[in-house]
């Protein structure tokens, strides 16, 4: 029995403890976030969708007359596109902290996936396709990871485009 509240007592302490590390995480993902994408996150949307072919990144300006923010999204966007397309993944890195998984498979399949960009009326989209089956893992791996670490609340399943 008192094995079993050890063990009991342990696991409230394990949970509390990834509690905290997830809500310590957030704001520190946003702080590097704002310094590498150019843009408040206060200011902008995020959205990482998922579907049949691939996926999307999609940030918009919360004030349609908030030109400024929404002009820092389509660079920031339009230079990801380029970026990912050559295997740099350094982004999402900086702003994570760490590698985001799907990443080395997105680097060494590089050439079976393409990214394209495109302007939005408040920001900027980038479709991501493959028909490369593993590279379509590791993209949606990659996206699930992002909808966790930026608290998006999109669905983590794959999705008819809209």
């Amino acid at each position: 029995m008192k094995t079993l509240s050890y063990i009991l007592f342990a696991c409230v302490l394990l949970g509390h403890a990834q509690d905290s590390n997830h809500a310590t995480h957030h704001p520190d993902v946003d702080q590097r976030g704002d310094k590498v994408m150019g843009f408040s996150h206060e200011k902008t949307t995020h959205h990482f969708r998922l579907y049949a072919d691939g996926g999307a990144i999609e940030v918009e300006a919360k004030d349609p007359k908030d030109t400024e923010s929404r002009d820092q999204i389509r660079t920031h966007l339009a230079h990801i596109a380029r970026m990912f397309a050559d295997g740099n993944f350094n982004a999402p890195m900086l702003v994570h902290d760490r590698t985001p998984p799907g990443v080395p498979t997105l680097q060494r399949l590089k050439s079976e996936i393409t990214y394209r960009f495109e302007n939005t009326d408040q920001g900027g989209r980038v479709r991501i396709t493959t028909k490369n089956a593993d590279a379509l893992k590791a993209l949606h791996e990659f996206l699930r990871f992002q909808i966790s670490d930026h608290q998006t609340g999109d669905s983590p399943g794959v999705q008819q485009e809209r």
